[in-house]
């Protein structure tokens, strides 16, 4: 790769982002201006090699490593209400938090569950844990022998190996906000 397509700013905000560190922190730790730190990130200052290595020094990266390796990509925070991922349709919704659970230890789901909706007579299981949190509406929930319907506010913490159950009794949808740990759906 030759220097005109290497994005000496966007790589040096990517790299001190990734480190936590604002503009002003890493100029004091390379003992440079915070004016330098911002000029080449915004590709308004070509720094020399020399210049380059003392702010790298800060981080603390080689200049090998700086223009060898790729930073990974970050992983993504925030998601729109219309980028959660429908798992299930129907009279019960499984909306996903992220696409793609790979890698994840968790799983996060906004449900919605119709009146009359039911996960079936047979009894759920699976090699997890889960919990969640009624925001509208009335849920039973049945885990094991031990059986409850829920209200607005209340919430749910259990096993899934144990056999449960989620069935919506009332005449109003019900909502709920859960999570599953590790991702079994």
């Amino acid at each position: 790769m030759n220097r005109a397509e290497f994005d000496v700013g966007a790589r040096l905000r990517i790299l001190r982002e990734m480190h936590g560190l604002s503009q002003r922190e890493l100029a004091k730790r390379a003992g440079v201006s915070n004016a330098i730190i911002s000029l080449i990130e915004q590709n308004r200052s070509s720094p020399s090699v020399g210049s380059l290595k003392k702010v790298l020094d800060g981080l603390p990266i080689s200049l090998a490593e700086f223009f060898a390796v790729d930073p990974a990509p970050r992983p993504r925070v925030f998601f729109n209400a219309d980028e959660l991922v429908e798992l299930a349709g129907g009279r019960i919704s499984y909306r996903q938090v992220g696409p793609d659970l790979a890698g994840r230890a968790l799983q996060i789901l906004h449900e919605h569950y119709a009146p009359g909706a039911d996960t079936g007579e047979a009894m759920l299981h699976h090699e997890s844990e889960e919990g969640g949190v009624v925001i509208r509406g009335r849920l039973e929930i049945t885990v094991g022998d031990q059986s409850r319907v829920l209200g607005p506010g209340e919430a749910y913490y259990f096993d899934s190996r144990l056999p449960h159950r989620f069935r919506n009794l009332g005449e109003e949808e019900c909502e709920v906000v859960s999570a599953c740990t590790p991702p079994s759906f």
